[in-house]
Order: C-alpha cells, then structure tokens, then sequence
C-alpha cells in the first residue's frame, strides 16, 4: 500500500472556505500562491493561523499549502486554523483529545444574520414614537 503524501483538512468560518493540505517539511505556510505573512499582515490573524501548530507542537513538521475562498480576512484567517486542526487529526489521531480541548476542531457556526423587513438592521427597528 502506498504512503499518503499530504494530509487534507477543510476549514470554515462565516463565509470563508480553506482547503489545507499538510506535506510533511520544513514548516512553510502558503495562502493562495503566497507566503501567509503577506496575506495576513496582522499579528492576530497569524496567530489564529498558527495556533493549531502550536498547541500540537507540529511547527517546522509540515508545509501547509492552503487555498481559502470567500469571506473576509478574519474569517479566512478562521478558516485555515479549522483547516489546519482537522488535517492535523487525520495526520495522527492522537492529536485529537489536545485540539478539542483548545475547542479548535469546533466549527465556529456564527454567521450574519439577514436583514429582516420594516427594520434598519437584522434586529434594530425605527425609533417608537408615542405621539
């Protein structure tokens, strides 16, 4: 039987979809063709991204090629890090008990609400005015 030699994970988040392959490596992220560094330029998005490698202690044991669609950047950046967990707990399972626990295999299913008719957003309504 022949070695798997990626490991595939989807991710999503709003309306942002990341497909993530794990290649075992030296540890190089990679967004749509770029470096994630340049794609995601705030710390905190970087860290979102990260987190999963971090807590499993897999930094500098995968390159992670990612392909994320839609949404904003916060949500992209959410995307990848439920990405990056499951195709993490396909690599080794016993990951699992450790990613749960920082609740990052939990798709994140908050998504906005619509507008709804007669209001000015999803729930504020026009002012009431008694007389």
């Amino acid at each position: 039987m022949e070695e798997q030699s990626y490991f595939y994970g989807t991710g999503k988040r709003k309306t942002a979809i990341a497909r993530v392959r794990l290649i075992p490596g030296e540890g190089s992220i990679i967004v749509n063709n770029m470096p994630y560094e340049e794609r995601f330029p705030r710390p905190e998005h970087r860290r979102v991204i990260q987190q999963p490698l971090l807590v499993t202690e897999s930094v500098g044991k995968f390159n992670v090629l990612i392909k994320v669609e839609g949404g904003g950047v916060s949500g992209q950046a959410g995307a990848i890090s439920h990405g990056i967990a499951r195709a993490l707990v396909k690599a080794d399972e016993r990951l699992r008990p450790r990613l749960r626990e920082d609740g990052l295999l939990t798709r994140d299913s908050r998504i906005k609400e619509r507008k709804k008719v007669g209001l000015r957003r999803a729930r504020k309504a026009p002012q009431y005015t008694k007389r």
